[in-house]
């Protein structure tokens, strides 16, 4: 088990570029299965999840190749229509392949999804969304089985703006005869960078970005080059981190209509931003203020992902602040750790109420999933002490390049053993 060691107290600042999307680049290439062909995607971010993924094409009979942020993907061959157990049920996002090799294949097995344990988070709409396509699914024993003579076009109507229906249900579609519309989409940058990428394919998707998309069917798909967006969740850490230390950080490459909801939050805490065309200048030089209230909500509100690090920031801040989590049952898991650091955090169901103390004190505390994992180093950074981190390479490597060594160049005192 990896562990990062930290030394908290030092200013972060500098410069830092942001990686690729990890929401991003996993439903494009799972994507890569439907155009039986030569796929190259650039900017992509070293991370677990995605040498996950990538061996799990590699079993189904695609060829990958990772060299320099560049993954190229040669799937003109699929010899296997089971998709392995073990990395779906290590890997929620990985039942986007799911969608996929319906649009390739005329049947597919996988198991249930697992990954990081955040609440019940039902695959239904998935399943809903493919039956109306054509599918007949059949659930058994852990797994699923689906198969489709023709996929059809049709009207989806989601319950919910869930962003892993949204992305099953447009990877199926492209390759459906007819028009499928898909209502009460997710909204979510990487529904639009994966309709880029569609449509580069050969795809006919309009509407990513909106509640309603639109994807025409179509036969033949064509080879295809894309560059992945930058990653708004990484950017957000970054920021909080300098607001965390009170530091001051330039921050290159990032889409600022992506990074709205967190930059509101941290300007209410106290922070100067100043935003230009694809970076920001964040700095902090005082303690930070409470905000009234963070609510995660579906893009473009306050992202769920960004929860468990605005916690960690409101747990020195002056006054009380009080998060409720309207996405997922159980998020406030890095709660636990923090008070063990100092925190005053009180939970109660969806909403946490934490007032602000005037330090936190380094101690040993472990990650229990990804973003949480991320909210307790940059707690650490702030500490008074040393804390040590665990289960790194379980829960942060799955989200962050080479965390540590990019915190290192801003001034941080934190290594890996």
């Amino acid at each position: 088990m990896d562990k990062f060691i930290i030394n908290g107290g030092n200013r972060l600042e500098g410069e830092i570029k942001a990686d690729g999307s990890k929401n991003a680049v996993l439903p494009i290439l799972a994507a890569t299965i439907i155009n039986g062909g030569e796929s190259a995607i650039h900017n992509v971010p070293e991370l677990k999840d995605v040498d996950v993924l990538l061996g799990m094409l590699r079993s189904l009979g695609c060829k990958c190749f990772f060299e320099n942020g560049t993954i190229v993907v040669k799937s003109d061959c699929i010899l296997d229509v089971n998709i392995p157990e073990k990395p779906v049920r290590e890997m929620r996002s990985s039942i986007v392949l799911l969608g996929a090799m319906v649009a390739r294949c005329d049947h597919v097995k996988i198991s249930y999804p697992g990954g990081c344990e955040l609440g019940p988070r039902p695959i239904d709409m998935h399943l809903a969304g493919l039956r109306k396509l054509g599918a007949k699914i059949t659930e058994s024993h852990g797994f699923i089985y689906c198969e489709c003579n023709k996929l059809v076009g049709n009207e989806v109507n989601l319950d919910y703006p869930s962003v892993g229906a949204t992305e099953n249900i447009m990877l199926a579609a492209v390759s459906a005869h007819g028009i499928t519309i898909i209502n009460n989409a997710a909204k979510e940058p990487e529904i639009e960078d994966l309709q880029a990428f569609l449509n580069k394919m050969g795809a006919k998707v309009v509407g990513a970005g909106t509640s309603t998309i639109r994807i025409e069917g179509v036969k033949k798909f064509n080879t295809v080059e894309h560059s992945i967006i930058p990653d708004r969740i990484m950017a957000g850490t970054m920021m909080i981190a300098a607001a965390i230390t009170g530091g001051n950080l330039i921050l290159d490459n990032i889409v600022i209509e992506h990074l709205k909801p967190t930059i509101a939050k941290l300007l209410e805490s106290g922070c100067n931003i100043t935003e230009y065309d694809n970076k920001l200048v964040i700095s902090n030089n005082k303690k930070l203020k409470s905000v009234e209230v963070v609510k995660t909500l579906p893009h473009p509100g306050f992202p769920t992902d960004m929860q468990a690090q605005m916690m960690a920031a409101m747990s020195i801040a002056k006054g009380t602040s009080v998060f409720i989590e309207t996405v997922f049952e159980s998020r406030y898991k890095q709660a636990e750790e923090l008070i063990k650091m100092g925190a005053n955090i009180k939970i109660d169901g969806r909403t946490a109420i934490i007032r602000g103390v005037k330090k936190l004190y380094g101690a040993s505390v472990s990650a229990r999933d990804l973003r949480g994992g991320a909210a307790l180093v940059l707690a650490g950074l702030a500490a008074e002490g040393t804390t040590t981190v665990d289960n790194v390479r379980m829960h942060i490597d799955r989200g962050y390049e080479r965390l540590e060594t990019k915190l290192r160049k801003l001034g941080a005192d934190i290594h890996r053993i």
